[in-house]
């Protein structure tokens, strides 16, 4: 009667549309891509493709990804798009609403009857950052160009999110959406802080320890590579549903 209560590092809301949205995501691609999902980690047994930031890199980099999301190589292609270049940001769906920039897009369909996304060039020398982007855009080839998911659905993008987790991409969710860069100009020094996605460091750490719960995971190691806030609230959220498990 004395002990302190676990607290959850998100609303109730928030950890219904978790919980809900795992259970839409088994019900349209099934509990095994959960089940058998490796968390991906930025080394070469996930990686071990060169990068130099060059488009064919960044096409090998997609097809690891597309691999292992249980994407057809065959259903897509990348293109790099710049700011200032209308014709793609006509048809850019943000990512964030406070900001102007657009770190991926999705097109569905070409003219040869693939999808086609993209990714900003500035994220090109942000292969953690690259990585997330192309596992948002390949997790819409999944799911609206399967036609598993409405794109009018009002919670699409924070869903496709969700699917990156599902699929053991959420250690790139979770570096993505908090990420903070020095930078030095000369004899000028400064930082930077952007938030690329659609869910809250809150969100994901509660996302990742559902994703370990789902999978009867305990302390597993990947959860030490996370960045500090995520992690703190992942072992949150962990507490919270162990705790829950025991009443």
């Amino acid at each position: 009667m004395f002990g302190f209560t676990k607290r959850l590092p998100v609303s109730e809301a928030e950890r219904l549309w978790v919980d809900k949205g795992f259970a839409r995501l088994e019900k349209l691609l099934s509990r095994e891509p959960l089940l058998r999902a490796q968390v991906v980690l930025p080394n070469e047994s996930f990686f071990p493709d060169p990068y130099d930031g060059s488009k064919a890199s960044v096409a090998a980099m997609a097809a690891r990804i597309a691999e292992i999301s249980g994407v057809s190589s065959d259903a897509f292609v990348v293109e790099i798009f710049a700011e200032g270049e209308e014709a793609w940001r006509r048809s850019i769906p943000l990512w964030n609403g406070k900001t102007n920039d657009a770190a991926g897009l999705y097109f569905h369909h070409t003219d040869e009857g693939r999808h086609t996304i993209g990714v900003h060039a500035k994220y090109l020398r942000e292969p953690i950052l690259l990585v997330a982007t192309l596992a948002h855009e390949l997790a819409h080839v999944l799911l609206l160009g399967g036609g598993l998911l409405d794109r009018e659905a009002e919670d699409m993008e924070p869903l496709t999110d969700l699917a990156t987790v599902y699929l053991g991409f959420g250690f790139f969710a979770a570096s993505a959406s908090f990420h903070f860069k020095q930078w030095s100009d000369g004899g000028l020094q400064g930082w930077s802080a952007q938030r690329i996605g659609y869910l809250s460091e809150q969100v994901l750490g509660y996302a990742l320890a559902r994703f370990c719960r789902e999978r009867g995971e305990h302390k597993p190691m990947w959860v030490k590579t996370l960045p500090t806030n995520v992690r703190a609230y992942f072992k949150a959220s962990a507490a919270w549903l162990q705790a829950r498990s025991l009443q």
